[in-house]
């Protein structure tokens, strides 16, 4: 059943990249009418608005760019200037430390505000955004995906109602509790047809009775698995004689009463659509990295609100008790306090200044952080992320440790550094200043 949950999103892709692919013709069309319809085409261009100044300016500059790294490809232009601006920032950033001191740390809980448009500049991210590659490339909030999702659903109960109707049961609800407890429900249903396929007590079902008011009725989908499964609404006296509204199993509406296993596969092995985490990756300046401090509502558990409110209760109660606290006591409270949040912002320093960051779940390994920088890494040699506290984090040792494990929530800045088995190489190498891929270090940011 798996199988067949994959190749019908496959067969969803393909479909579209068919339709986005244009008018097709006949291979028995001839050359001719294809070069006229061609010719065509070619005779009515499409209409497009002139360049703006400033984006000639950017067109010739990239242009220029592309040309110089022709003649010289061991230089970029564009690299060497962000080096330069991150070297200038150093120096400001040396300079100023100390009137730096009154800045925010990175798990400042933001105050309590109505969501605007417009991020706020101090945010170390956006939001929180995620992928679905079943269904597309978008790149999306939650909430966003919930409603693709349940739209796309419905658009293919028409091709698929059973195994549509089955995966809008996973993914359109959210009490994971309910939803078992209505697939109980509806394979008893079915099963009851199977195995007593000639028993009329099994092949209605009452739709004010208690059980499938409360079970099954209020989960979205249900109904739509009933009537692929051969259900059909109709009203029926009940035992006083009172018109009631039933569904009424029809055999003639199924290929075959076998046909219902198939079914009830499908209902106990379906699982929601899940989504993936998208990094929302970002290269920052030291400067800009110092002002992005604070998190944006999405990476909390719990409201802003609640969380300030619960901090201070906290310190009110440890100023009344003024007392000791022993180190488990401590940690007890920190893990608490970090699973306040539900992702992470993860910043790893490179020795040029630059700052590579990424969104994570804080539940998520550190493998998956480590993965995440090997990907983005212009070289692919042996390396290690160093904690503010000088530990030094070993995929051997730490790979299936959480962050919450590790103690890298909310927010942490990580050093890296080439292992020492590659230290001399790298060290002897022409490019040894050169970290991150050229892709990559162009999505710096501007000031």
């Amino acid at each position: 059943m798996a199988d067949r949950i994959k190749k019908f999103f496959q067969k969803k892709k393909v479909d579209a990249k068919f339709k986005m692919a244009g008018p097709g013709h006949k291979l028995s069309e001839s050359t001719l009418s294809s070069q006229s319809s061609d010719a065509s085409r070619r005779e009515a261009p499409v209409k497009r608005s002139g360049l703006s100044e400033e984006s000639k300016v950017a067109a010739d500059a990239a242009l220029a760019r592309l040309q110089q790294k022709r003649e010289n490809p061991s230089f970029n232009t564009s690299l060497a200037a962000i080096q330069a601006q991150v070297k200038k920032e150093l120096e400001n950033e040396r300079a100023s430390k100390a009137s730096e001191s009154t800045s925010k740390s990175a798990h400042t809980v933001p105050e309590p505000r109505e969501v605007e448009v417009d991020v706020p500049r101090n945010y170390a991210a956006s939001g929180v955004y995620f992928k679905c590659p079943l269904i597309s490339n978008d790149i999306l909030p939650r909430d966003e995906w919930k409603k693709n999702i349940k739209t796309f659903l419905y658009e293919q109960l028409e091709e698929e109602r059973g195994l549509t109707a089955c995966l809008m049961i996973q993914s359109c609800n959210g009490n994971r509790e309910k939803v078992e407890t209505c697939v109980e429900t509806l394979c008893k249903y079915l099963e009851n047809i199977v195995t007593h396929p000639d028993e009329e007590k099994y092949q209605k079902i009452r739709m004010s009775n208690r059980v499938f008011a409360e079970r099954v009725q209020p989960i979205e989908g249900s109904m739509e698995l009933l009537l692929a499964a051969g259900f059909t609404q109709t009203k029926l006296p009940n035992p006083e004689g009172v018109d009631e509204d039933f569904l009424v199993f029809q055999r003639d509406n199924v290929p075959s009463i076998e046909s219902l296993v198939g079914l009830i596969d499908a209902l106990r092995s379906a699982e929601p659509i899940q989504l993936e985490l998208d990094r929302n990756l970002q290269v920052l300046l030291p400067s800009q990295a110092a002002h992005k401090v604070q998190l944006p509502p999405s990476f909390y558990a719990l409201s802003p609100e609640e969380i300030k409110r619960e901090q201070q209760l906290r310190t009110e109660a440890i100023e009344r008790s003024q007392m000791l606290r022993t180190k488990a006591m401590r940690e007890k409270d920190e893990l608490r306090e970090m699973r306040k949040y539900k992702f992470a912002i993860i910043r790893v320093r490179f020795p040029d200044g630059i700052l590579l960051q990424g969104t994570f779940s804080v539940y998520e390994r550190y493998n998956e952080v480590h993965e995440f920088v090997r990907e983005n890494l212009e070289h692919d040699l042996p390396f290690v992320l160093n904690m503010p506290t000088g530990h030094k984090l070993i995929p051997e040792e730490d790979a299936n440790k959480t962050l919450i494990d590790l103690r890298l929530v909310p927010a942490i800045i990580l050093t890296f550094a080439w292992h020492s088995s590659v230290a001399e190489q790298i060290h002897n190498s022409p490019n040894k200043d050169v970290y991150l891929k050229p892709e990559v270090m162009v999505l710096v940011q501007e000031v």
